[in-house]
C-alpha cells in the first residue's frame, strides 16, 4: 500500500481506470473510490464474456459480486479498517431487475450482523464491462 498526499493505493486492488486513488482517509473516515470486481494486473472480470468488439455477451452477476466484495475487503485492510469497519455504501447496478435478488442474497451473506447503511441505484452502464460497482465509507478504530 502506498499512502500519500493524493490518497491511499491499495497494492491488492485492481488498479484505477483513471487517475484517482483507491481510498483517501479523512481524520477516521475512509472514503473508497468506486470499486468494480475487476481483477488486478489484468483486464479480467471474473464472470464476463466479452465479444471480440470488447461488448458483453453474458455475465455471471455471482462472480462479480464475490470479487467486488473482496476487492473492498483488499483495501479497507490495506487502509487500516475491516470489513466491519463499513458504515455507507452506495451499490451500482447496471440490472436491477435481474441482478438485485442475487446480490441482495449475497449481501446477507457478507453481512450477517450490523450490515452498513446502503443506497442501491440502478444505472445504464459503467466505465467498464461490469455489472456492479460499490461506493464505500468506512470509520476506522483508533486501537
Amino acid at each position: 500500500m502506498q499512502q500519500n498526499h493524493e490518497g491511499i493505493i491499495s497494492s491488492k486492488a485492481p488498479e484505477p481506470v483513471g487517475l484517482y486513488p483507491h481510498a483517501r482517509r479523512i481524520g477516521n473516515l475512509l472514503f473508497l473510490s468506486g470499486v468494480g470486481p475487476r481483477e488486478r494486473g489484468t483486464r479480467a472480470i471474473p464472470g464476463v464474456e466479452l465479444d471480440p468488439d470488447g461488448k458483453i455477451v453474458s455475465y455471471d452477476i455471482e462472480k462479480q459480486c464475490h470479487s467486488v466484495f473482496n476487492n473492498v475487503k483488499n483495501i479497507l485492510e490495506e487502509a487500516g479498517a475491516s470489513w466491519n469497519d463499513l458504515i455507507d455504501v452506495t451499490v451500482y447496478l447496471t440490472n436491477m431487475k435481474s441482478d438485485f435478488p442475487i446480490y441482495n442474497r449475497l449481501w446477507a451473506e457478507y453481512f450477517k450482523e450490523n450490515p452498513p447503511c446502503r443506497t442501491t441505484v440502478e444505472i445504464n452502464c459503467l466505465p467498464t464491462p461490469i455489472a456492479i460497482e460499490l461506493k464505500c465509507i468506512a470509520q476506522i478504530s483508533d486501537k
